[in-house]
């Protein structure tokens, strides 16, 4: 009887805190309820801590290089078509790097953006595949708790993203990620394609100062977001 009062609650509970939602979304691909990205979710982690390993336990690596170079260029340009349409929709069209809020309108600027929120959101799925590589490939030292970990949680953070707040400042952690994954999927397209192309990675010693950029330009993100949420709220 518990139980069954705790499940009402929690339902109740699920209702009242889905009535914000964006309705916008609600029809477009697993948005519909977190239920179908959890399972994905799920899955992915069975497949690369337990169920993976063993399969591949005393099988022979996969040699993976010519559909890891087609996946990792695939990557790049998408993550380029990505930062034209968050450029396009908002930050290279009037957005101000302050306190830019969501537009929960239909217009078609709103629509675009709402609409590569989504397309982000979705790419943190085609992204599992790095980890599915690495086990195939017998490369189970890379997969970490910190590698899967990121991996599982971006997917869930963008489907409140997506579900909530289609827009706005929030989307200025997408854009530079899209830029840094251009960068990065790059380096690890040429990788794959053999020594032959090393030479053109002169700039693979950059690689962490890239990293600890994009770090310091989400924590100043963040903290042009508190600033403005915080003098706001001062004069209401």
């Amino acid at each position: 009887m518990a139980f069954k009062d705790l499940t009402s609650r929690a339902v109740l509970l699920y209702d009242e805190w889905i009535k914000d939602a964006d309705p916008r979304v609600e029809d477009w691909p697993l948005m519909s309820s977190p239920i179908p990205q959890t399972l994905i979710i799920g899955a992915y982690i069975y497949f690369v801590t337990s169920f993976g390993p063993k399969l591949m336990e005393n099988r022979k690596p996969f040699d993976l290089k010519g559909i890891m170079a087609v996946y990792n260029f695939f990557m790049v340009l998408f993550s380029v078509y990505m930062c034209y349409e968050f450029l396009m929709s908002g930050w290279a069209t009037g957005y101000s790097f302050q306190c830019d809020i969501v537009d929960y309108s239909r217009s078609p600027q709103a629509l675009r953006m709402a609409w590569t929120c989504w397309l982000f959101y979705f790419s943190k799925f085609i992204e599992l595949l790095d980890t599915i590589f690495f086990v195939l490939r017998k490369k189970n030292s890379q997969i970490t708790f910190l590698h899967v970990f990121h991996h599982s949680i971006m997917p869930w953070t963008w489907w409140f993203g997506v579900k909530f707040a289609p827009g706005g400042l929030g989307t200025f952690h997408a854009l530079v990620n899209c830029v840094v994954h251009v960068i990065m999927y790059s380096y690890y397209g040429l990788s794959a394609l053999g020594p032959a192309y090393q030479k053109y990675l002169w700039w693979k010693k950059h690689m962490t100062t890239i990293q600890l950029v994009r770090i310091g330009l989400y924590i100043s993100g963040n903290e042009v977001q508190g600033v403005f949420t915080l003098t706001i709220g001062s004069f209401r």
